[in-house]
């Protein structure tokens, strides 16, 4: 009898050796959310564009491209960076633009005016949260202002039908086209001139494809 007591106690003397060498289990961390692209990445990059145009001078930070802007044109200069410090005050905090053009003399055009120069403007601002985002895109991006929810004009779409999402408008009247809407915490503008409808598309979609 005293035998079998001490086997069974050295086999519980096994177990609990066995149970507090076993590690404790450990929670596995949560992953870390993915950061939000950089302005300067979102917008149209060199590869993204038809063959022909080249970028501007200015193209990158929105400061810079001002900054550039008021030296060949002061009184445009100043009024796109009015605009810009619009944007900054309903929360944006964060831009970057790009240009590209067949000819150097339009790179201090205003945007969005007809010419006969073929151009691709990208501009992309970033918000601390969607909700501001959307409100500054509703509010109007360098004075382009979406057209009422339900108002009908001639070469323009709002909404869904865009591609682009619910909060965004197109306007599609050729020599110019243009693209303005928000997605995420992401306000984006596309202006296409004296370029066809994929031109316009291919714009469109690889800037909306970077903005998470």
């Amino acid at each position: 009898m005293g035998r079998v007591i001490a086997v069974a106690a050295v086999v519980i003397l096994l177990l609990c050796a066995c149970q507090s060498s076993t590690p404790p289990a450990v929670a596995s961390p949560l992953p870390s959310p993915t950061p939000h692209a950089a302005p300067t990445d979102a917008i149209l990059q060199s590869a993204d564009i038809p063959a022909g145009l080249t970028a501007c001078l200015g193209s990158g930070p929105v400061e810079v491209y001002v900054s550039t802007l008021m030296r060949a044109d002061a009184a445009l200069g100043v009024r796109l960076g009015a605009q810009w410090e619009q944007l900054r005050a309903v929360g944006a905090t964060a831009g970057a633009i790009s240009l590209f053009t067949a000819s150097p003399a339009a790179c201090n055009a205003e945007l969005g005016t007809t010419s006969n120069t073929k151009s691709i403007v990208s501009f992309v601002a970033v918000f601390p949260d969607s909700g501001q985002a959307d409100r500054a895109w509703g509010s109007g991006v360098f004075g382009f202002t979406p057209p009422a929810s339900g108002e009908i004009l001639t070469g323009v779409t709002r909404g869904s039908a865009t591609g682009l999402g619910l909060s965004s408008w197109v306007y599609d009247r050729p020599p110019v086209r243009l693209a303005s809407w928000h997605k995420s915490v992401f306000v984006a503008l596309v202006v296409v001139s004296n370029l066809d409808a994929a031109a316009f598309k291919g714009a469109t979609t690889a800037v909306d494809a970077r903005l998470n």
